[in-house]
């Protein structure tokens, strides 16, 4: 790559498109005439309010979402969307439907058993490891919503269609491919996305709420950061917003709209880059993916070589070549090729070819 920049497959924080880091940092000491740097403008200014209008205009065109979904930005990430989310929509006497899919999912069931909500693990595929997406799952009646996570860094699998709930809305956490691929909003009713995997820095969650949700909220003393009414009442200016995260994932937001061309284009381009490599793994033996073939991940490409010592050969010798970030996560080892939006063809292509390098020399 130009620049001495490396090719980045790191799961999160994670790569984000060249263009939005030139345009930071051309703009980074005085942002439109300012005077002042983006991170010293205040966030009641003008400046800023343009920057989280238009993030929450580019969320709203992209998703196609109307009026009745509302689009917050929380600080303290995806894990603290695990205890908001049971905090805010289960009363006493409420229940809400979890499906175990890996780590993230085992965390948001920990959250909500820790404050002693009543939920049902409907669905797990924890007895095989994780390596697939449950289906044919039977969803509680009258519960108050759904929870899943909708792809899974650590296990490299993806819900490739989302679940028939029969009504209940589905609650995702959408952390690491939200803006990969169109969605049927009108299912979900709430969508939540920690930044730094697909959409921005770390330090803030995008969240995208359903006003009807929002009718849910039991009569509760939750303190006022963790109740969703706070943010959508305020802009998500209750309290100072992180914005520099906020900025970026307006840049990034306007890169996927103006740029790419939407999300359909978006989607086209992650399944080529995902047969690339794939199609690698299935035309031969040396490298071989963790995930079943129907649940596999268009963001988190993870695989096995045939031995550990030839693992880290191969972590290191990627990286003495100028890819980083292929080591698996530190709880199931291997190696991950974590290929969000802003991870370009270019980069996958030259990957390809590495491993196929690799596979010769150690062979």
């Amino acid at each position: 790559m130009s620049d001495n920049r490396i090719f980045n497959f790191n799961a999160g924080p994670a790569a984000l498109p060249l263009p939005v880091l030139k345009e930071i940092k051309e703009s980074f000491l005085n942002y439109q005439g300012s005077g002042m740097s983006v991170v010293e403008i205040s966030h009641r200014s003008k400046h800023f309010d343009d920057i989280i209008n238009d993030a929450v205009a580019r969320t709203k065109r992209l998703l196609n979402l109307d009026d009745k979904f509302k689009v917050i930005f929380v600080q303290g990430g995806a894990s603290m969307q695990f205890c908001m989310i049971p905090g805010n929509f289960l009363g006493q006497g409420d229940t809400a439907d979890y499906v175990n899919t890996g780590t993230w999912s085992t965390k948001a069931i920990k959250e909500a058993e820790i404050q002693g909500k009543q939920i049902n693990i409907v669905a797990s595929s924890e007895h095989n490891n994780f390596s697939y997406i449950p289906s044919e799952i039977r969803f509680t009646k009258g519960a108050s919503y759904v929870h899943i996570t909708s792809n899974n860094t650590i296990k490299g699998t993806q819900w490739a269609d989302f679940p028939d709930t029969n009504g209940v809305p589905i609650v995702a956490d959408m952390s690491s491919d939200i803006m990969s691929r169109p969605l049927d909003v009108n299912k979900f009713g709430l969508i939540y996305a920690g930044a730094q995997k697909n959409i921005g820095p770390a330090g803030v969650c995008m969240v995208i709420i359903r006003e009807d949700m929002l009718e849910l909220l039991p009569d509760n003393k939750l303190p006022s950061m963790l109740k969703y009414s706070t943010y959508v009442s305020k802009n998500s200016m209750y309290n100072t917003p992180p914005c520099f995260a906020v900025y970026t994932i307006h840049l990034v937001l306007k890169w996927l709209e103006e740029t790419i061309g939407g999300l359909a284009k978006m989607e086209q381009i992650n399944r080529k880059k995902g047969k690339i490599l794939y199609s690698l793994f299935d035309s031969g033996k040396f490298y071989s993916g963790t995930a079943a073939l129907d649940s596999r991940s268009l963001m988190n490409v993870t695989f096995r070589l045939p031995t550990e010592e030839l693992e880290k050969t191969f972590i290191q010798e990627a990286l003495e070549n100028g890819f980083g970030g292929l080591k698996g996560h530190r709880s199931v080892g291997g190696c991950r090729a974590s290929i969000y939006n802003a991870t370009s063809e270019e980069a996958v292509e030259a990957l390809a070819d590495f491993m196929k390098a690799f596979e010769l020399k150690h062979s």
